[in-house]
């Protein structure tokens, strides 16, 4: 039982709970394979195009997918952020305010939803115009963004429900809502996209499928757990101030996640400018480093739930033993997952992807992509660990300075290194994130506990 004492800081009640490795893996476990069924998406999406044997509709698919990283991870903070409120809820014991945070990010999750559907002509315009691909690939990717449009606003729903679940600790059933979303696309996708013979269209309408169907169970999920418990007000949902909070943390994660896929897009972008294989090999490549992201992004989540428990609770021992133990259970995932590419993953390229001239241009580069889950560690973890403290302007601020040496190494390694110069550029970047971050956790976390 946990036992409110004051603070020595001032006026704060420090509520002490302990974290240990079982906390950790009880948050950690299922959202790792709840995130491992994601980019199995996009491996089965490829497979099921790649059956084609045509680099166009692989490189269409490519671009499609990357405009929902653009526009669903840059609307990402939908998640992160109710889950790092709702954990500093929960650290301070308030029930109401965890169903008010929800109740405000899902009104913002269902605009932003109709938005991108009625802005639909204006993606794919800004799309072609930025990626200028070919007609061929222009075309796939225009029938895959028009109909996956369609399910913006369950997606970012979603989104809501799943950082509500996380911020409270509920990993397990996130896990079930996960694997329902992803089990109805994989079946849908094959079913339609393969089996029907819609291509590019069925793997869009099995998207949509699968976000309606999660978003009906997530919703009435939620609303089994609301109603045994107070209800807040109205009045306080709409509280001006906790409103103003909720958009100045989404507005800093939405810029952070905005300029890290302008750095994924920038990548992609030199991949088209180098030809159809080097963009179909580069996007085969980064479903490596999705997958490892996806994977660490447990242990990420569960640096969310904690570092944030440990803030509304205001007991630093928790928060500091929370940043070491999902770092130390990160580097094991990351360098399990690289030495699992390094051996397995040239074979799991072939599996997929029936070009011979993909194949071989992938062997040359899967070291990068291999060893991208160790520089990439420190990044995801950080984020982890700040999104939870909401403390997402130090997030965006060290983006930027991480984009600008991103940048710098861009234009100047590939002209001398081709597309390993591109890689090496992109390894650069994961590094100076989680190094910046790193960086200034000590000052910050002094700053927060002795408020």
């Amino acid at each position: 039982m946990n036992i409110d004492v004051p603070s020595s800081a001032g006026s704060k009640v420090v509520r002490p709970f302990e974290v240990t490795n079982r906390l950790m893996l009880a948050i950690t476990i299922p959202v790792m394979l709840a995130s491992l069924t994601t980019p199995l998406l996009g491996l089965v999406d490829t497979a099921v195009i790649g059956q084609v044997g045509n680099p166009h509709l692989l490189g269409g698919l490519a671009i499609g997918a990357l405009v929902f990283d653009f526009l669903f991870s840059t609307m990402n903070f939908l998640r992160a952020g109710t889950t790092g409120l709702v954990a500093q809820a929960m650290g301070r014991h308030d029930d109401v305010e965890q169903q008010a945070v929800f109740w405000r990010a899902l009104g913002i999750a269902v605009v932003a939803g109709l938005i991108f559907i009625a802005a639909t002509p204006l993606i794919l315009q800004a799309t072609v115009s930025f990626m200028n691909p070919d007609p061929a690939v222009s075309e796939a990717m225009s029938t895959y963004v028009s109909i996956r449009l369609l399910s913006s606003p369950m997606a970012l729903g979603n989104f809501v429900v799943l950082g509500l679940l996380l911020g409270q600790g509920k990993a397990m059933q996130g896990l079930y809502l996960q694997l329902l979303l992803n089990g109805v696309n994989v079946v849908m996708t094959i079913w339609l996209g393969l089996i029907m013979g819609w291509g590019v269209e069925g793997i869009a309408w099995g998207t949509v499928l699968g976000e309606t169907s999660a978003l009906i169970v997530g919703l009435s999920m939620i609303y089994m757990q609301f109603r045994s418990i107070a209800n807040p007000s109205r009045k306080r949902v709409l509280d001006a101030h906790e409103i103003r909070r909720m958009f100045a943390v989404n507005r800093d994660i939405m810029l952070r996640s905005f300029f890290l896929l302008i750095a994924y897009a920038y990548f992609t972008r030199a991949g088209t400018q180098a030809g159809a294989v080097t963009l179909a090999t580069n996007a085969v490549l980064m479903n490596f480093l999705l997958i490892s992201g996806y994977l660490i992004d447990g242990v990420t989540t569960a640096a969310e739930q904690i570092s944030g428990r440990a803030v509304g609770a205001n007991y630093r021992p928790a928060f500091d033993r929370g940043v070491k133990l999902s770092f130390l259970w990160g580097m094991i995932l990351a360098s399990v997952m690289a030495l699992f590419f390094l051996i397995f993953g040239d074979s799991i390229v072939a599996f997929l992807i029936k070009s011979e001239e993909v194949q071989s241009m992938a062997a040359i580069y899967m070291p990068w992509a291999a060893l991208a889950p160790v520089t990439g560690l420190l990044a995801f973890h950080m984020d982890g660990v700040f999104i939870g403290a909401t403390w997402s302007r130090d997030m965006r601020n060290m983006m930027i300075l991480s984009l600008a040496g991103y940048f710098a190494a861009y234009y100047v390694l590939p002209v001398y290194l081709g597309n390993h110069g591109l890689w090496l550029a992109l390894h650069l970047f994961l590094g100076l994130r989680g190094i910046s971050l790193l960086s200034i956790l000590p000052s910050r976390a002094r700053l927060q506990f002795a408020e």
